[in-house]
């Protein structure tokens, strides 16, 4: 069976599915990363949410913003596989949806993104070169990345 993948806006989202989004990013951005910050940060609720299905679950997620939300341009964040489903390589896949759901329902091409550090390499595997400095959020170090 393959990953089924989703693209809803926040008010389509069903309440299993939300549940089911938030308890994934709970469980790495908060539990993994030991990051006591909210994760709920308001933009949900004007995000795209792209997620993917495998046998019922959802096992990867991202949210997706028109230009001017985050950053200057459209952008992709909250960036989230499943720790039971990552030696699947579906990160990969997870990004590539991400650019063509970003291009397909916002017409950009040009993308930014705050990247963790250490996934420099994996966003650069996908077209992003860092544009910024280090800097912490939530304690964690991240950088901007942009995609042309």
């Amino acid at each position: 069976m393959a990953i089924q993948w989703k693209i809803k806006p926040f008010e389509a989202l069903t309440v299993n599915e939300l549940y089911d989004l938030l308890k994934l990013r709970s469980e790495i951005f908060v539990v993994e990363q030991n990051c006591v910050y909210l994760d709920l940060d308001g933009k949900d609720k004007i995000a795209l949410h792209l997620f993917g299905e495998f046998e019922g679950n959802i096992v990867a997620h991202a949210r997706l913003f028109k230009a001017g939300i985050s950053f200057d341009n459209a952008s992709i964040g909250r960036v989230v596989v499943d720790v039971n489903y990552r030696d699947r390589k579906w990160g990969h896949n997870l990004m590539r949806e991400a650019i063509a759901g970003v291009q397909l329902h916002f017409n950009e091409s040009k993308i930014t993104i705050g990247a963790q550090l250490y996934l420099k390499k994996f966003y650069e595997s996908h077209g992003f070169v860092q544009v910024s400095e280090m800097y912490l959020e939530d304690d964690i170090p991240h950088i901007d990345m942009k995609r042309e």
